[in-house]
């Protein structure tokens, strides 16, 4: 359903990649609410070679159907334009993408031309800090495709109850090598270019050891597995529980479930997971609030 909010804002576009970056380090004047803004991208027409290189990076065939993942590159740059806006809550530097849950309609062809829409909402609190969702949707015609709610979490608080005692993994239907360079590779298609995913060095300039695959590559790289089994419309939900180091071996596990398909990921020399999420009808996802 097409959303009604009052004196909304809207922006055509939003500037180019690199400006958005830069806009990142700047000093941000912050807030106690998320900006009444939404970007909206009307006339978008995918582009065959970039759909290639997609699909070819994430494990997709190509077909003259979008994967339930891809129109996340077509509202990438909307979300980057919101989150660096003077007046946004948080700085985007330190955010941490916990969950984001897709669900695809219908099924999206190549050759049709969409409008992309992007907002945030749902600013509350959290054990370890606050959290907010960055909501996404596609339209043809005036009525909506696709929807995504990408969940974020800005630390600062206390870190709530950790797991303790062994972990045990569930038996993996295949095993992943995900090569060291797959965050650099997803980023020449993605246009997400956060130096935690392209090298050790800069990786570490963040506190992590070596440079972290992309958690929609992840996501994107799960959902390829049920290609072949996935319905016209449908919603797939993901946890991002912990970074994947690269480069990684990791195990994949999927099974059953009354309303569908459950998944999770798993590195295989530490049972620690990565990745746990699911796959069913849209009614089922509803419109709830994403907590992580």
């Amino acid at each position: 359903m097409t959303k009604l909010l009052p004196q909304r804002t809207v922006k055509q576009d939003a500037p180019a990649l690199p400006v958005l970056y830069a806009k990142a380090l700047l000093p941000q004047v912050g807030g106690e609410t998320l900006p009444n803004t939404e970007y909206v991208r009307p006339d978008i027409d995918v582009d065959l070679a970039h759909l290639a290189a997609y699909d070819q990076v994430c494990g997709f065939r190509l077909t003259d159907e979008l994967p339930a993942t891809y129109p996340h590159m077509l509202i990438f740059r909307l979300q980057m334009a919101l989150m660096t806006e003077k007046e946004f809550p948080f700085p985007l530097l330190g955010m941490v993408h916990v969950a984001n849950r897709i669900t695809q309609h219908r099924p999206l062809g190549l050759g049709e031309t969409y409008t992309a829409r992007v907002w945030a909402e749902n600013l509350r609190s959290h054990a370890s800090g606050r959290q907010f969702d960055v909501r996404g949707e596609l339209s043809v015609g005036g009525r909506p495709v696709w929807t995504e709610v990408s969940t974020y979490l800005r630390r600062g608080g206390d870190e709530g109850p950790s797991r303790s005692g062994q972990l045990t993994p569930p038996a993996p239907t295949a095993i992943w090598r995900v090569s060291g360079d797959i965050g650099r590779r997803y980023a020449e298609v993605s246009g997400d270019r956060n130096p935690i995913h392209l090298h050790a060095l800069t990786a570490r300039l963040f506190g992590f050891p070596s440079a972290i695959a992309h958690g929609m590559w992840i996501k994107a790289r799960a959902l390829a597995a049920f290609e072949g089994r996935l319905p016209g419309a449908y919603t797939v939900d993901v946890r991002f529980k912990r970074p994947v180091p690269l480069p990684a071996k990791v195990g994949f596990t999927s099974w059953r479930t009354d309303e569908g398909w459950a998944f999770e990921l798993w590195g295989t020399r530490k049972p620690r997971p990565h990745l746990e999420g699911s796959l069913r009808p849209p009614h089922l996802a509803l419109d709830e609030v994403v907590e992580a």
